[in-house]
């Protein structure tokens, strides 16, 4: 089947200053409740044939959900009067609610500590575990776009518990270009040299992977390096690489843990280095490697990007987080990245580092979009309930999907955003079940653009464990994700959710069929995290 969309030129925005990212107080696990009725070469490029759905409107004409359109004022349809306690992406709330609507993120820190975690014999604590980012680890086979922006993927398969499916909606930006093509790069490395970084897999890993990185980079671009321990100092500033790269091994070589983090002072030198050093028309970003245990100065993420969020908002510098450590601040970490409009990831071996800085840093060098967000409308006809799985910290209200002021997610070249979300259809429930809507601005033009994709319940695979072997990847990392945040408590599981030890079972046969070492390591901590569960 073929996907079909529509490409919404709404005309150049006036730009202005960005606002903080609304959080809907519903839950992210929402019910819906009928009355009567959603470096720089580029290393990896994914496969290009992907598994669109029928774009049609098969609905018969009836009137299903649309996006939400701009309201000024007043609450979403569905917005829930009382936030519930505990852990709300897990409760089902009841809501006329038909709509879901999230920032779109790309990190994968979380599904990286947490394999680090078991690796060392521990399970990893529940709040550091995020099922989008163990979902969006993987590789997909998306259809990818040819220009800036997105292609929509829509699709799923019925689970064995009665009514119950997992829906996909797979976001792609184009391949990432060559290193000809893409933008000079203006990188600031902030390195953590306080003493904890000397253990084992820390500051050596940066070390080798920033020389790796360095021999890639090309002539044109640019390197500043600052370093923080009790205090912060520019090593390095920007340094064009030309014939300059000794300098710049000379500064990583030199690198040694010393004394406690400050690292509210690494990441303000950082900035400030960055903005002395600005290069128009490059990509200017701030990397900031650390295990993020700030013990020093500021260590609270809003108070620290407080005092750079000029260098943010006039300059467009975002922030790169690269976690290290078998201790690291998750929290501290991922709210950085969150609020500094970029991305974090987390590496634990030399393949990791070198994978981050030769294929992941390039795909965030170049923007294909910004402010980017996703919105799923549900058809009241024939879904009954859903779920969003994650995406916990970026939920937007809905009435704010076209509200270009509120912030959303920057993806670069080479990337795909997937989200996942359990659904239960009505009794013998056929026609329209879903649209999957993205809105992103043109990351030179600021003009907003749109694409759709829609799924019909005839289009659901009959069994989840014989569809398509990327969604069944997807599946067992959003399943293991679940149980790794629940633990004991299994009140409220995903809608055909295997035990632990029966889903490592299923990784392995995905892993060998995938043919996918990235699976074969999903496996295996899924083998090992049931060992240690017991």
């Amino acid at each position: 089947m073929t996907l079909t969309g529509n490409d919404e030129h709404t005309g150049r925005p006036r730009r202005l200053p960005r606002t903080g990212r609304r959080r809907r107080p519903v839950a992210i696990l929402i019910g819906l409740t009928l009355a009567g009725g959603l470096l720089l070469t580029g290393c990896g490029a994914s496969d290009s044939n992907g598994s669109s759905t029928d774009g049609s409107n098969k609905s018969g004409g009836r009137g299903f959900p649309q996006p939400a359109p701009i309201r000024t004022s007043g609450t979403s349809q569905g917005e829930q009067k009382n936030t519930p306690t505990g852990d709300a992406s897990r409760e089902f709330a009841p809501s006329p609610d038909y709509l879901s609507t999230f920032a779109l993120d790309v990190d994968t820190a979380s599904y990286g500590y947490a394999r680090r975690a078991l690796a060392d014999g521990r399970l990893p604590e529940a709040s550091t575990v995020r099922p989008e980012e163990f979902v969006n680890s993987f590789r997909q086979d998306y259809r990818r776009p040819d220009g800036n922006g997105f292609s929509v993927t829509v699709d799923g398969a019925r689970t064995r518990e009665k009514d119950w499916s997992l829906v996909r909606v797979g976001l792609a930006t184009r391949d990432a270009a060559s290193s000809g093509k893409r933008p000079a790069a203006a990188l600031t490395f902030v390195i953590d040299i306080s003493g904890s970084m000397g253990e084992p897999g820390r500051l050596d890993l940066a070390k080798d992977a920033l020389g790796v990185m360095t021999d890639r980079l090309r002539d044109d671009d640019s390197i500043a390096v600052v370093t923080f321990s009790d205090e912060a100092r520019t090593v390095l500033p920007m340094t064009r690489l030309g014939h300059h790269r000794d300098r710049i091994y000379d500064a990583i070589g030199g690198l040694e843990p010393t004394e406690s983090t400050n690292l509210g002072a690494g990441v303000r030198t950082g900035y400030a280095t960055a903005v002395k050093g600005l290069r128009e028309g490059a990509t200017n970003r701030v990397v900031l490697i650390s295990d993020a245990l700030a013990n020093t100065g500021e260590t609270d993420a809003d108070a620290i990007l407080e005092n750079i969020s000029t260098a943010r908002r006039e300059h467009g510098i975002t922030l790169f987080g690269v976690g290290v450590g078998s201790e690291y601040g998750d929290a501290l970490m991922e709210r950085l990245a969150d609020k500094g409009d970029g991305h974090t990831t987390y590496v634990s071996t030399i393949e990791d580092a070198r994978k981050v800085f030769c294929e992941q840093l390039p795909q965030n060098i170049d923007l294909t979009a910004r402010d980017a967000k996703a919105q799923v409308a549900f058809d009241p006809e024939t879904v009954k309930q859903f779920r969003l799985i994650g995406y916990d910290d970026r939920q937007v209200a809905d009435e704010d999907f076209r509200n270009d002021r509120v912030d959303g997610g920057e993806v670069g070249p080479g990337h795909t955003v997937t989200a996942l979300y359990a659904v239960r259809t009505g009794p013998g429930a056929s026609g329209h079940l879903a649209t999957a809507s993205v809105r992103w601005l043109d990351p030179d033009t600021r003009a907003p653009h749109e694409e759709s994709g829609q799924l019909e319940t005839g289009s659901l695979d009959e069994d989840l464990w014989t569809s398509s072997l990327r969604l069944q990847v997807d599946a067992v990392a959003a399943y293991f994700a679940d149980d790794l945040r629940t633990g004991d408590d299994k009140a409220n599981p995903l809608p055909g959710a295997l035990p632990l030890g029966e889903l490592a079972d299923r990784a392995h046969r995905v892993a060998s069929a995938a043919e996918d070492k990235a699976v074969d390591d999903l496996a295996n901590a899924v083998e090992r995290a049931s060992g240690l569960m017991g």
